[in-house]
């Protein structure tokens, strides 16, 4: 594949690495486009300790950054600016609005918690909580209507250990407002490679029986994780099994203007 659109930076204080080196080993693994992607600051009370994200005074140091690499690469690489960020209705405007401040090119959703960070549930968590998978799926469906979001990172995160027959009926409306909207789904790499509970069969067999819109997201916290698809270890099965063909891998982003 060429392009990759989900990197992270140490600004996450749970990634390694510097700019440079994820782009240097985009460029030797085949790559043309890689855009950063890295944990949203979010506006929350200045004593909450960001200790999963960068915070908002670091968000002109991340962009001028990358803004100097993309330039300088520009003739091996495209590089694209954004970042992985959570529809939380209490805090969305007030995230955009600080963001718009800086030169932004793209958003992912990860819907991490539900509703937030300080007053919700992290979806990773285990779980046989039909309201929980319900508010889950629902608060990921609101962002995606936001149409600011380019496109849905590990929509299988919830770790949902209840029957098949819930988790299809509640991830249905789902899969089907990804095909509406035309919002691409993720297969996560880094989940795949840690063995967690995305990408998850029931998911993606559902996700292919109708047909959804599909993109591969290598998740990258360190820079070796920035690989093709088939140097993963069983991942090529992973898209075999479940007939999946990406291609390319590039997509078109949505501004967020």
């Amino acid at each position: 594949m060429l392009a990759n659109y989900h990197t992270h930076t140490a600004r996450c204080n749970h990634a390694i690495g510097t700019e440079r080196e994820y782009i240097e080993q985009a460029i030797g693994a085949g790559f043309k486009i890689l855009g950063f992607s890295d944990h949203v600051p979010q506006p929350y009370p200045e004593n909450y300790d960001f200790h999963i994200r960068m915070k908002l005074s670091e968000i002109e140091n991340y962009t001028s950054t990358l803004t100097k690499l993309k330039e300088e690469y520009k003739n091996d690489i495209q590089i694209f600016i954004g970042y992985e960020a959570e529809y939380q209705p209490k805090y969305f405007l007030k995230m955009l609005k600080e963001i718009r401040k800086f030169p932004i090119d793209y958003l992912i959703q990860g819907q991490h918690f539900v509703a937030d960070e300080i007053e919700g549930f992290y979806s990773g968590a285990m779980t046989d909580s039909v309201d929980d998978l319900k508010a889950y799926v629902d608060l990921t469906i609101e962002g995606m209507q936001t149409g600011l979001f380019t496109y849905l990172a590990h929509p299988d995160l919830i770790n949902f250990i209840g029957p098949d027959e819930i988790f299809k009926k509640h991830m249905t409306p789902l899969v089907q407002t990804a095909i509406d909207l035309n919002i691409p789904l993720e297969i996560n790499m880094l989940g795949f490679m840690d063995d967690r509970n995305y990408p998850c069969d029931r998911f993606f067999s559902l996700a292919t029986d109708m047909n959804a819109p599909l993109i591969i997201g290598c998740d990258a916290h360190n820079p070796k994780h920035v690989m093709q698809p088939e140097t993963l270890p069983g991942f090529v099965e992973f898209l075999n099994k479940h007939n999946i063909k990406i291609g390319d891998n590039k997509i078109e982003l949505r501004p967020i203007k």
